[in-house]
């Protein structure tokens, strides 16, 4: 499926328009467990310094050996939802940030090999409605969910935060690289700025000119998140190493879903 900003057809606009509509009346997740603590993210470090290269290519038959490994981080997280009254912001976005990537390479290994995370999933498939990233495979305080709700019901709706579409991975070759660490509370500004910096500059993923770029159909999915304090050259030009005019063309690549490794 092409999701460039060009390919959108008026039916294909109203329907992704009604799928943001939905998400967005929907109130706060009731994923949670109060009185629970931060869990530790040093396994999953462990796993990701193992199995994830250095242009950010996974060895996803490191992590089918290492399955009991990642399983137990994922009990881990299972197990420790967050308590929104008493974690700090920091703590909660790298736990669900950590919690996407993860259980996204769950996913992968326990149906490898694979071509594309588009082909798992509920064998009926409505696109934006019933696809991979609504199917619920795992817990959290031991309610059923799935990605779509950590990355839409929770990232998106409850952080203002739009350099995490930076930060997860959905196991593709266009997507932003899984990072060879975890993320952590100590560390998360200076790694959300780092892999902003690296998406935006990687040439392919972005080529950006001073008068011209085509960038990341990411850009186009969730452009709100990224225009609430100027345009989407406004953003870019935080990151960017080369200036972009105010007056630039914008277009948008279109995304290469084979499996990342």
């Amino acid at each position: 499926m092409n999701f460039s900003k060009a390919s959108f057809s008026p039916l294909k606009s109203f329907i992704l328009l009604a799928f943001s509509l939905v998400l967005f009346a929907c109130g706060n997740s009731s994923l949670g467990k109060e009185g629970s603590t931060p869990p530790s993210h040093e396994l999953w470090n462990q796993l990701l310094e193992k199995h994830v290269k250095s242009n950010g290519m996974v060895d996803y038959k490191g992590f089918v050996k290492d399955k009991s490994q990642l399983e137990t981080y994922l009990d881990l997280l299972s197990t420790h939802a967050p308590d929104r009254k008493t974690w700090s912001k920091e703590e909660q976005l790298a736990y669900w940030i950590n919690a996407y990537n993860a259980f996204t390479v769950k996913l992968i290994v326990d149906h490898y090999p694979v071509e594309s995370i588009r082909d798992l999933g509920p064998k009926l498939k409505i696109p934006l409605v019933n696809d991979v990233w609504h199917y619920k495979f795992f817990q959290i305080g031991g309610v059923e969910t799935s990605l779509d709700e950590i990355e839409h019901g929770i990232l998106r709706k409850e952080f203002n935060e739009p350099r995490i579409h930076f930060a997860i991975n959905c196991a593709s070759i266009s997507c932003p690289p899984l990072q060879p660490f975890a993320f952590t509370s100590d560390q998360l500004e200076s790694q959300l700025e780092s892999v902003s910096v690296k998406f935006i500059n990687d040439t392919l993923r972005n080529k950006i000119q001073k008068d011209k770029v085509e960038i990341s159909s990411i850009f186009s999915w969730f452009s709100g998140d990224f225009t609430k304090d100027g345009s989407i050259i406004d953003f870019l030009n935080r990151y960017s190493k080369i200036q972009i005019s105010k007056n630039a063309k914008v277009s948008y690549l279109d995304y290469n879903w084979s499996l990342n490794e």
